[in-house]
């Protein structure tokens, strides 16, 4: 269509599920509404490229078919803002975007009501593993210097970046022998014996970032053993009543909380629970007879129609603690030691997940990792400390090992209807205090890449922690995170993903000498590594 002067055009991306769509739709009205007025301050227009549905109660791009058909009647030299508050799924517009000629720039509000914060980096992910160009900014009130001094830049040159003084490759950095010593064992074991990674279906939600090219994979020692979520279905029928009681059961002694209600579309029932029951022994039993050493369910959009959520059978899995499931043989599959699983089949995070474990075996720290949705952040409104503290929120795939009083201090509530028709429990549970490695491998430039850096975990008072789940998402495990040497915009600017990958170590020493020996193994395996941010006491890696 051509372009009236001095326009820029607006599209906004959502998620398949209309019930999220329509329950969010006001948050994004009311970015664009400020954003627009941020665009006109430059003597621009922001026109939508794509009209509000009053039928169906949203303005979102809901489909790949929908967003093929948006980028089709556009000027492909125009500028463009994708601007996202919520949750989005990266194909609807990727198609698209890589076509597209004209600037590009991705935009997210600073809130955590909807996960605008998750969708935008994960799109700039996809689009950075793609080759496209893009140029990501975010904002509370699209009125700071920050924003406007980025939109400005953009405006006038079709790019903003970024300063990202915090990012200091391997080769810089004094790695201690010991910890290259350990990641040369494993590496040589990798390489040598190899590792299955199960994949329950590809691609959730449209995670184009989430997929690493098998060429990559195979150069660490991981290969797919590619599976069909229906296989998880059907393994789920077949497992007896009493086997899925028994699991409840072990949850019930361990002190674990289920929030029971009656009514199956908004509140949890023990039906749900012995459904997710029942998924976690299929999904121990076919890592064990395939020799998956980890796995990940895609679960939405396949198992959503099927099975309630996965995420408590995922956090279980992730658990050093766990039920005991029998393999085949009469034989207890894996005691005392997770089956890495990764949300969403994120296989960048399953291979982190999958490093973070062996490492810590090798150094004889805490095991049990998971990721976490980069969700938000914020100060601390309770006085306890002056520093800015992240929250980390995932669906509940979070171990019981993370959280304060293990599984007697965790508990589960229905995952919210408008994702999860079936319902299903969380793993739901308070992070407990500590030093933690946080990390992320992408793909950029047709090559493997592992950004790592450290962090600590606080306790924040309970009222505090409320507020901020109230700002996010109350049924899901929450993590106050607190980053070394990376402030807020540091993190936004280099990130390439919506996920962090998390481990606890002993101490802060213990910490720093792990994420030194991952560090070396992903680069003994091919992955180009940058450490981000410093250690504990402020100096650099």
């Amino acid at each position: 269509m051509p372009r009236p002067s001095k326009t820029v055009l607006l599209v906004a991306n959502g998620d398949l599920r209309q019930s999220a769509n329509q329950v969010c739709w006001p948050a994004q009205a009311a970015m664009e509404k400020r954003l627009a007025a941020a665009v006109a301050g430059f003597g621009r227009k922001l026109i939508r490229a794509h009209p509000y549905k009053p039928a169906i109660k949203h303005g979102f791009i809901a489909s790949q078919k929908e967003g093929l058909a948006v980028f089709a009647q556009l000027d492909p030299d125009a500028p463009l803002i994708v601007a996202e508050a919520v949750w989005q799924y990266s194909h609807h517009l990727l198609a698209g975007l890589m076509s597209h000629r004209g600037p590009i720039l991705t935009v997210a509000n600073w809130s955590g009501q909807w996960p605008g914060l998750v969708g935008m980096p994960n799109l700039n992910g996809s689009l950075t593993k793609a080759g496209v160009k893009c140029s990501p900014l975010w904002s509370d009130n699209f009125d700071d210097d920050y924003f406007l001094d980025g939109l400005s830049r953009w405006l006038k040159t079709g790019a903003t970046t970024h300063r990202t003084p915090h990012v200091r490759p391997i080769a810089k950095a004094r790695v201690p022998a010991k910890a290259k010593a350990v990641a040369k064992k494993i590496a040589t074991d990798l390489r040598v014996k190899k590792s299955i990674m199960g994949i329950f279906d590809e691609g959730c939600m449209g995670m184009y970032n989430a997929i690493i090219p098998d060429e990559l994979l195979y150069q660490t020692g991981v290969c797919k053993e590619r599976l069909s979520q229906s296989a998880l279905y059907y393994g789920a029928t077949q497992v007896t009543d009493a086997e899925a009681k028994a699991v409840f059961n072990w949850y019930i002694k361990k002190g674990f909380t289920f929030h029971f209600g009656k009514d199956e579309k908004t509140e949890l029932t023990k039906a749900q629970v012995l459904w997710q029951c029942k998924t976690y022994i299929a999904a121990c039993r076919i890592a064990d007879e395939l020799g998956c050493e980890s796995i990940g369910i895609q679960y939405q959009q396949g198992l959503k129609d099927l099975l309630p959520a996965s995420d408590l059978v995922e956090g279980t899995l992730n658990s050093t603690d766990r039920p005991p499931v029998k393999n085949a043989a009469g034989k207890i599959i894996r005691p005392g030691q997770p089956i890495v699983h990764f949300n969403e089949v994120d296989e960048c995070a399953g291979l982190d997940g999958l490093f973070t474990n062996r490492v810590h075996a090798a150094l004889g720290q805490p095991v049990a990792n998971t990721l976490h949705d980069l969700r938000w952040g914020d100060w601390d409104k309770s006085g306890t400390t002056e520093e800015y503290v992240w929250v980390f929120l995932i669906s509940g795939s979070a171990p019981a090992d993370h959280h304060i009083g293990g599984w007697a201090g965790s508990d589960s509530l229905r995952q919210p209807p408008m994702y999860f028709r079936l319902g299903g429990g969380s793993l739901r549970g308070i992070a407990k205090p500590g030093e933690i490695v946080w990390s992320r491998v992408f793909v950029q430039g047709g090559k493997l890449k592992m950004d790592i850096g450290r962090a600590k975990v606080i306790t924040l008072p309970r009222e505090e922690t409320e507020r901020r789940w109230r700002e996010t998402t109350v049924q899901w495990p929450i993590m106050h995170a607190v980053t070394y040497g990376v402030t807020r915009d540091l993190m936004m600017a280099r990130h390439q993903a919506n996920h962090i990958q998390v481990a606890y170590a002993k101490n802060a020493a213990a910490a720093d000498l792990a994420a030194y020996a991952k560090a070396s193994l992903a680069a003994q395996l091919g992955l180009e590594v940058s450490f981000c941010g410093t250690k504990a006491d402020g100096s650099a890696f």
